[in-house]
C-alpha cells in the first residue's frame, strides 16, 4: 500500500478499496480517508452508484458537503496506508492534447527527422514557427483516447510484446465537473472540477503509419493499450490549484529525472483546450482533458521503457504516482 505526500488544499477525492472489497469514493485529508458512502446527502437516490463520477454529476451541490465532511470529527476515517488506491475517476471520454509544449515538440521533431535529413537547427526553427502559427490561429491538436487504457497510480504498466519503443509522457489532466458544450474560453474554467496526474504512454514506432503515410497518425495502437494511462492518485478540486498554468511536472525513471518542466511552456492553457474541445464534443462530468506533455521524453533521450523500470510522476500539489513496467504475459498476440 502507498502513502503519497499530502496534496494541495484541505482535501482531495480518490477511489479506494480494502483488500478484495468493492471500490468506493473517498475523501483524502492528510494520511486519512473518509468513505463517502457513509456521508448523508452526498449520493442521489435512484441509479447513481457511489462513485467519484456520480459525485461529479452533482458537483455544485456536492462540493460544500465535502468541505463540511473534511472539517468534521466523524469516526469513519481510515488510515490511507491500509487502502488500495485506484484511478480517481472512470471517465466516459478522454480528449488528449498533442504537441502542446514548445520544447517537447521541437525535441520530437528533431528526433523523428530521418538520417541525412534537414539539419537540427533548421528543424527546430521551422517547428517553432509552426507552433507560433498554431497559437495565433487558436488551433490546438486534440485526439481521442480510450477509457480502457486507464490504470491506477500504483498499478503495473504492461508493455505489449509488439511494442518496440514504449515511451512516457507525464501530463496535467483537467477533470470535467459541469457539462461543457460550446463554452467560450472566458467560461471554460468554470466547467473544470479539478485536476489529476496522467501518464500518457506512447508506442513511438506506431505513431506514424508507414503503410499509409497520407493517412497520418495511428493514435489507436500508439496510445491505447491497457494500462497505458496511469491516472491519479487523486482528484484535487480546482479551487485548491491556484494556477494550472504554473505547475511543475516531474517524471523520474528509476530515480533519475527525465521530465522537469513548468506548465508555463504550454502553447494552449487549460481554458483554451476545454473551450476548443467543447466546440465539437459535449464534455461530461468525469471526462478528462489531457493537456500535453513537456520535454524530456524517452525518444529525445534515447532511452525507452523496459520491463523492470519504475516511473515516478508528480505535479505540484497533485500527489505522486509510481508505476512499474512489466513484460506482456501473453506474448506476441494482439
Amino acid at each position: 500500500m502507498e502513502t503519497p505526500p499530502p496534496s494541495a488544499g484541505p482535501f482531495a477525492l480518490g477511489t479506494f478499496s480494502t483488500g478484495d472489497g468493492p471500490a468506493f469514493p473517498g475523501l483524502v485529508a492528510g494520511d486519512r480517508v473518509l468513505d463517502l458512502r457513509t456521508v448523508p446527502g452526498l449520493h442521489a437516490t435512484g441509479r447513481d452508484a457511489p462513485t467519484v463520477r456520480a459525485l461529479l454529476e452533482r458537483w455544485d451541490a456536492v462540493l460544500p458537503l465535502l468541505h463540511a465532511a473534511a472539517a468534521s470529527s466523524r469516526d469513519e476515517w481510515s488510515p490511507l496506508a491500509g487502502l488500495r488506491v485506484h484511478a480517481p475517476v472512470e471517465p466516459r471520454q478522454i480528449l488528449q492534447s498533442g504537441a502542446n509544449y514548445r520544447t517537447h515538440v521541437i525535441d520530437l521533431a528533431v528526433a523523428h527527422e530521418p538520417a541525412g535529413g534537414r539539419p537540427a537547427e533548421q528543424v527546430s526553427a521551422e517547428t517553432a514557427a509552426m507552433m507560433d502559427r498554431r497559437a495565433a490561429e487558436d488551433e490546438p491538436y486534440v485526439f481521442v483516447g480510450l477509457p480502457s487504457s486507464v490504470t491506477g497510480p500504483y498499478d503495473d504498466v504492461v508493455i505489449p510484446a509488439w511494442c518496440a519503443k514504449p515511451d512516457w509522457e507525464l501530463e496535467l489532466a483537467a477533470v470535467i465537473g459541469r457539462p461543457a458544450f460550446r463554452v467560450p474560453v472566458e467560461r471554460a474554467a468554470e466547467h473544470v472540477a479539478g485536476y489529476t496526474v496522467a501518464n500518457d504512454l506512447t508506442a513511438r514506432e506506431l505513431v506514424f503509419r508507414r503503410d499509409m503515410p497520407e493517412i497520418g497518425t495511428d493514435w489507436l495502437r500508439a496510445k491505447n493499450a491497457p494500462t497505458f494511462t496511469p491516472l491519479g492518485p487523486y482528484l484535487v478540486p480546482s479551487a485548491f490549484v491556484a494556477d494550472p498554468g504554473d505547475l511543475r511536472i516531474t517524471l523520474r525513471l528509476n530515480g533519475e529525472v527525465m521530465q522537469d518542466e513548468s506548465t508555463k511552456d504550454m502553447i494552449f492553457g487549460v481554458a483554451r483546450l476545454v473551450s476548443y474541445v467543447s466546440r465539437t464534443v459535449k464534455l461530461l462530468p468525469g471526462d478528462l482533458v489531457l493537456t500535453g506533455s513537456p520535454a524530456g521524453n524517452g525518444m529525445h533521450r534515447g532511452r525507452l521503457l523496459r520491463p523492470g523500470d519504475v516511473m515516478e510522476g508528480t505535479i505540484t500539489g497533485l500527489g505522486v504516482q509510481r508505476n512499474r513496467c512489466v513484460a506482456d504475459p501473453h506474448g506476441r498476440e494482439g
